[in-house]
């Protein structure tokens, strides 16, 4: 028997056994009630609610901060000896890498096809109120993380959640926050192994395949496969074994680099049409308002604009704080306001550039998308930069491998902080699950398995669910730990306490 044909069996008997599973949990987790002629699925609501919830409780944190999350990542309020492993630019370099992905890229196309382009508008609006719940979760993530005895860290939902409910409301809180960290641990873990790992694997080979010598080449067998997995496999095995210094490390580089590649790109195409940016900004703050031809109309657009955004960057999800945790800091805040510019940098910043490329370029295969031809968004994206740069889907490629090996290391420490949450943190354990997760990567190249990535989207917004009842239940404390390096900032400023974190007088107390 073949190896394709032995993978093609493997691959339909697991999708035949959870296909029903899948269906049937995303039908419970993206429940849609009818609204305005369109569907409006509730998780989505229930995120961009907790992003208007935060964003009044903490007074537009995520604008009056913003200048000070920068000099924060730029190291300027750093303390010697913090605890910690990583410095801030790291954990956001690492906590982006993420999130901006093949979402950045082929999901926006999508967005701006079915809800046209004034779902840009509503996308860049929810990536807004997104930065503040992000600035929640995280600063919880540092204030609850665990720190070993070999001077790693642990943090996210699953610490954060038992910790602080225990914390605010005793023996009762305590039992809830075990619970709800058990069910974040393995939500977490279920979506590291398939969606952040099997679906970036799968895509990145499908782009690579086709862009160098397509159906006939030999990429595109069983044996083509197998190699470029182990090559991926061998690569995330040699970073993942170093820990998140390591992970770090690479995304520090790797996410400034890929980021950089594709906006630059997208700078070239509208540069190149730079007479049609005014009238492209017409048409989507129109589309935003009068969304003609969009099923649902300005409802629609809306709906599919917060959809791609909550989607892209995980906001009140609990994910991005367990990157976020490793971080040098004595004061949990800071890497709160560090964790806000990572909506920011995600939608606000590339999934509105890849909108703008595709609005202003408008190739025709985005027209046909929006008669509703079923043509992949990943398509629509590059044909959009194949207008000005013919040469782009080789440029394509690359940024869709640099997504994808970010992103796929960023859930292997994720998955491997789940993992040892459930199952201990031993060395054998940890081993287990790197090992485990190499294979994935292998398998990521030979299966599609959609039915088991299907689930894995339902258990990532499952996941959400947990964590922002924690987020609501803990908003006085991080409210506390805002006003604590706020104090230390105008301490710091004011000359009472060094560089060094050494205070030489009293200081005086701040409020938000």
């Amino acid at each position: 028997m073949s190896l394709d044909s032995v993978t093609q069996n493997v691959d339909e008997a697991i999708s035949d056994f959870f296909e029903p599973i899948a269906e049937w949990l995303g039908e419970v987790v993206f429940y849609a009630v009818p609204v305005g002629g369109t569907e409006l699925p509730l998780i989505v609501a229930w995120l961009v609610v907790a992003g208007l919830v935060f964003t009044g409780w903490f007074g537009f944190v995520q604008v009056r901060k913003f200048r000070l999350a920068f000099d924060v990542v730029r190291g300027k309020y750093d303390e010697k000896g913090s605890t910690g492993e990583v410095n801030h630019f790291q954990a956001l370099t690492a906590a982006v890498s993420g999130t901006v992905g093949l979402g950045n890229i082929a999901g926006v196309a999508v967005a701006v096809s079915i809800g046209g382009p004034g779902a840009t508008f509503w996308m860049i609006l929810c990536g807004l109120l997104g930065m503040a719940t992000k600035f929640v979760e995280v600063t919880l993530g540092v204030k609850y993380r665990e720190v070993h005895a070999d001077g790693t860290v642990s943090g996210g939902p699953m610490h954060y959640l038992p910790k602080g409910l225990k914390e605010r409301f005793g023996s009762g809180g305590a039992k809830l926050g075990k619970v709800l960290a058990v069910l974040a641990s393995i939500m977490v873990l279920f979506f590291g192994l398939f969606g952040g790992n099997l679906f970036q694997t799968n895509q990145s080979y499908a782009q690579v395949a086709s862009t160098f010598g397509g159906e006939d080449g030999f990429l595109a067998s069983s044996a083509g496969a197998v190699l470029f997995g182990l090559v991926v496999a061998a690569l995330v095995g040699l970073v993942l074994l170093g820990g998140i210094r390591s992970i770090a490390s690479v995304t520090s580089r790797l996410v400034p680099a890929m980021a950089g590649i594709y906006i630059v790109a997208c700078l070239i195409v509208i540069l190149s049409n730079v007479t049609a940016v005014p009238d492209a900004f017409q048409t989507i703050l129109q589309g935003a308002f009068e969304a003609d031809g969009v099923a649902g109309g300005v409802l629609g657009a809306l709906i599919i604009g917060f959809q791609r955004a909550a989607f892209s960057n995980e906001a009140g999800l609990g994910s991005a704080p367990i990157a976020h945790s490793a971080v040098k800091t004595n004061h949990p805040a800071s890497e709160g306001l560090v964790a806000l510019l990572e909506p920011f940098i995600d939608t606000v910043v590339i999934c509105t550039m890849t909108a703008l490329t595709i609005v202003i370029a408008n190739p025709p295969s985005w027209g046909e998308a929006r008669a509703g031809e079923s043509i992949g968004g990943v398509t629509i994206t590059s044909d959009a930069f194949e207008t000005v740069l013919p040469w782009f889907p080789a440029v394509l490629t690359v940024a869709v491998l640099l997504f994808a090996f970010s992103t796929i290391l960023t859930w292997g420490y994720y998955g491997l902080k789940a993992w040892s949450y459930l199952f201990g943190k031993s060395k054998a354990s940890e081993t287990v699950f790197k090992v485990v997760w190499s294979l994935f990567v292998i398998l990521g190249a030979l299966m599609s398995l959609d039915s088991l990535i299907s689930l894995a989207d339902s258990a990532l917004f499952l996941l959400s669910v947990f964590n922002i009842i924690g987020l609501y239940l803990l908003a006085p404390v991080v409210k506390r730990e805002l006003n604590s390096f706020l104090e230390f900032v105008r301490a710091r400023k004011a000359g009472e306490i060094s560089d060094d974190g050494d205070e030489d007088q009293e200081s005086v107390k701040t409020t938000v």
